[in-house]
C-alpha cells in the first residue's frame, strides 16, 4: 500500500498541470501589461515635433531624412511644426531652429 502511493504513475501529472497553468499565467500577464504601459510612457514635451510611439517616430523621423534629404526634410517638418521642432536622426533627439 505505500508503495502504490510512492508509485510516480498514481498520480495524473498533466491534469496537474493544466489546473494551475491558469491560475500562474494571469498575474505574468497583468505584469507584462502593467511593464509595457510603463514602458510606453512618455512625459509630453513642450516642444512640438513627431511623438515617439514606441520607437516608431525616430524611425520615420530617419526615414524621413534619409528618403527627402536634409534640406526637403527640415522644410517639411518646419511647414508640418513650425520654426522649433524635435526630431530623430541616427536615433539621436536632434532639434531644427529655422526662422
Amino acid at each position: 500500500m505505500v508503495l502504490e502511493t510512492l508509485n510516480p504513475m498514481h498520480y495524473n501529472i498533466t491534469s496537474l498541470v493544466q489546473d494551475t497553468m491558469p491560475v500562474a499565467t494571469v498575474p505574468i500577464l497583468l505584469l507584462m501589461c502593467f511593464l509595457f504601459i510603463i514602458w510606453n510612457h512618455e512625459e509630453t514635451s513642450s516642444i512640438p515635433g513627431p511623438g515617439y510611439c514606441m520607437g516608431i517616430g525616430p524611425l520615420i523621423s530617419h526615414g524621413r531624412f534619409l528618403w527627402m534629404g536634409v534640406g526637403n526634410a527640415c522644410n517639411y517638418y518646419n511647414k508640418t511644426y513650425g520654426d522649433f521642432v524635435r526630431v530623430w536622426i541616427s536615433g539621436e533627439e536632434t532639434f531644427i531652429i529655422s526662422k
